[in-house]
């Protein structure tokens, strides 16, 4: 027994936005990820301070929100991927399901 067995006459639909989207991901994911790093690492060479403990205040703080956004765009970007894949496969060809043969009666045993 097949465990998927494709639908006669099913048609698969053409594809759309989904897999530019898939192929441009991992650049996304990359620059997302690399864009709050250099930001942090320059607020890092450009922090001037008198006072060193609001110096490393500041520069925690910066460290922080760069995680922070790191793992939001993370986040995003699988959401978008799983979004992607449901579409993806929701325009593939249509699979019978195994049939459930419904007992011959007009009323429900007891």
């Amino acid at each position: 027994m097949a465990l998927l067995r494709r639908l006669p006459g099913s048609r698969r639909e053409p594809h759309g936005i989904e897999w530019q989207i898939l192929r441009r991901m991992p650049r996304l994911l990359l620059f997302g990820t690399l864009l709050p790093l250099a930001l942090t690492l320059l607020h890092r060479w450009l922090a001037t301070g008198a006072d060193p403990v609001e110096l490393a205040k500041q520069i925690e703080m910066a460290d922080f929100l760069a995680l922070a956004l790191v793992i939001l765009h993370w986040t995003v970007m699988l959401t978008l991927g799983i979004f992607c894949a449901i579409i993806t496969l929701m325009k593939g060809p249509a699979y019978v399901a195994d049939r459930y043969d419904l007992p011959d009666r007009s009323e429900p045993a007891d």
